[in-house]
């Protein structure tokens, strides 16, 4: 019997060399556009080091503003997503700085 360890790429989520499509299972207004989809980009060095300056050594804010910051979308937006949309947002983002093959 073979397990396989690779984790299969959900429907919701298209994967790109620049980042990473996410539909949204509730269609929501960000940045002032109903939307059912949200783009992001893959994150630099510099994204993580901006979140982590900018958070106070908080954890989630630190993610809430790279999230914002590689979306384009305000924070109060992300803050006002469903979390079952905000959990595949951290999907699409894990995706993007995996190493490992896909």
């Amino acid at each position: 019997m073979t397990i396989s360890t690779e984790k299969k790429i959900p429907s919701w989520l298209v994967l790109t060399d620049e980042g990473v499509t996410v539909t949204l299972r509730y269609p929501t207004e960000l940045n002032n556009v109903k939307t059912d989809k949200l783009v992001m980009r893959a994150p630099t060095v510099r994204d993580v080091r901006a979140a982590g300056a900018t958070s106070g050594g908080d954890a989630e804010k630190r993610e809430l503003q790279l999230f914002s910051s590689l979306t384009e979308v305000g924070t109060s937006d992300l803050e006002g997503l469903k979390v079952v949309d905000y959990q595949r947002v951290q999907e699409g983002y894990f995706r993007l700085v995996d190493e490992s093959e896909l």
